[in-house]
């Protein structure tokens, strides 16, 4: 790249691959030549937000995690801290055995810390074992890894995992405790446990976060595509959509994408089956790695209710995994949202299908449509039609952070670091949620600037 702007292609138009073509275009500069390649005919990845009811709604991730810095960080750089809004401060609710119950408090994803924090949701077998577990051997082994369920499952029983656990991991994972892997997804409690915890309650119990009373959660007030937007002003890269990228290949000191064209370094901000297969010849051990990573799909309908409706005073309904839904959660958007409530209208998302479940992404719109207002209906009472929605299927959304992640991570880390000019990034590698998505692009670019020195 001496003496020339450099080239630099980012395969993937998510929320990784236009922060990485920012970050470029910050070090590089206006001469330098970024060029995003997306599969889709959309830039934004699982983030999109519609025009619904006469407003913006988010009908992908709709939050981030407000305790984490880098999308408020990223936010002010781009001159939106005007748009960051928080939460409303209302708790949520899970339903199960017919019944709206409080979510548990003192849990870690839902892991109970002791038997009171699941009273009333669970029976009394369970709390008493929860009660005991403090008495039998904990086995754990530290140079392993295993399930949720497999863990939790075997302490506390399976109702924890179906009206407790599940739940939430169906929110962050679209996946569920047995196809979730302890140290990806709960590295705190993997620590306490290898620090040699001597029970489940008491590993829970030491690594619960301090109280505060900082918002957990942050939106944007006109949805996620004023991110988008922003992101791609400011990146002002060239953009190829509808344009799949099956191979790299290295060539005269640099690599050329299918016949997109030859660039300088490359940018893979793709889902991990396709990093196996665009990594395939030039990677194999980062490509066979990425390949044991699988995705969850899932299923978003967004409803809008013009007349006055009966909703509880809450920010949403988690369902329990044994409840008989369809649905597996419901945001009440008007009541969570201040922002939102401000429109005058009740705004409902109801979530349907985990890893494993594609049978409503096989349904009609319609069908999901009567399938998210019956189930909301039996969750609350609430028995109006909405007046309008939309649907979005997020085929291939999430990745699964499956037992041995963080070795297959670590893996494909590894064979990438010794091949100039390339990087990776993604949802799959650390954290599924929007900031650690800006965390990994911001080091892929930060690696190609390094490189290139």
């Amino acid at each position: 790249m001496t003496g020339r702007p450099p080239r630099v292609v980012v395969v993937g138009g998510g929320i990784t691959g236009l922060v990485a073509a920012f970050r470029l275009r910050q070090r590089w500069g206006p001469e330098a030549d970024i060029t995003i390649v997306e599969e889709s005919m959309r830039l934004g990845g699982t983030l999109r937000t519609v025009t619904l009811a006469g407003g913006p709604f988010d009908v992908g991730a709709e939050a981030f995690i407000g305790r984490r810095p880098e999308v408020p960080a990223l936010m002010d750089e781009l001159g939106l801290s005007a748009q960051l809004v928080h939460p409303a401060g209302l708790r949520p609710l899970i339903f199960s055995g017919e019944r709206l119950h409080p979510l548990p408090a003192r849990t870690l994803m839902g892991i109970p810390a002791d038997a009171a924090s699941v009273d009333g949701l669970v029976d009394a077998q369970s709390l008493a074992t929860i009660a005991g577990e403090g008495d039998t051997e904990l086995s754990w082994d530290r140079t392993s890894d295993l399930s949720v369920a497999e863990l939790v499952g075997s302490r506390f029983g399976a109702q924890v995992l179906a009206r407790s656990v599940d739940p939430l991991l169906g929110g962050v994972y679209s996946g569920l405790s047995d196809s979730i892997g302890v140290r990806a997804a709960l590295p705190t409690l993997a620590a306490a446990l290898d620090a040699g915890a001597s029970s489940l309650s008491a590993a829970v119990a030491s690594v619960l976060p301090a109280p505060s009373s900082a918002p957990v959660f942050g939106a944007l007030r006109d949805g996620y595509r004023t991110l988008i937007y922003a992101l791609v002003a400011a990146a002002a890269p060239r953009t190829l959509l509808g344009t799949a990228v099956t191979s790299v290949r290295r060539e005269n000191s640099g690599w050329v994408v299918d016949s997109i064209g030859q660039f300088d370094a490359v940018v893979l901000a793709v889902p991990a089956p396709a990093l196996a297969s665009i990594l395939g010849s030039v990677v194999p051990d980062a490509a066979a790695a990425a390949a044991e990573i699988e995705l969850a799909s899932s299923v978003v309908v967004a409803m809008a209710f013009d007349t006055a409706v009966d909703l509880p005073d809450n920010s949403g309904v988690l369902v329990a995994t044994d409840a008989g839904l369809s649905a597996k959660a419901f945001t009440l958007s008007s009541k969570k949202w201040s922002h939102i409530a401000e429109r005058g209208i009740s705004l409902v998302r109801a979530s349907l299908a985990r890893f494993g479940d594609t049978g409503p992404l096989a349904w009609s719109d319609e069908q999901l449509v009567e399938a998210a207002v019956r189930d909301l209906h039996r969750v609350t009472g609430m028995d109006s039609a909405p007046s309008s929605s939309f649907v979005q299927r997020w085929h291939g959304g999430l990745p699964q952070y499956a037992p041995g992640h963080v070795d297959r991570v670590a893996a494909i880390e590894a064979a990438v670091r010794d091949v100039d000019g390339l990087a990776v990034a993604g949802a799959w590698s650390h954290g599924v949620g929007v900031p650690a998505c800006v965390a990994s692009a911001t080091r892929a670019a930060t690696r190609i600037v390094e490189v290139a020195r």
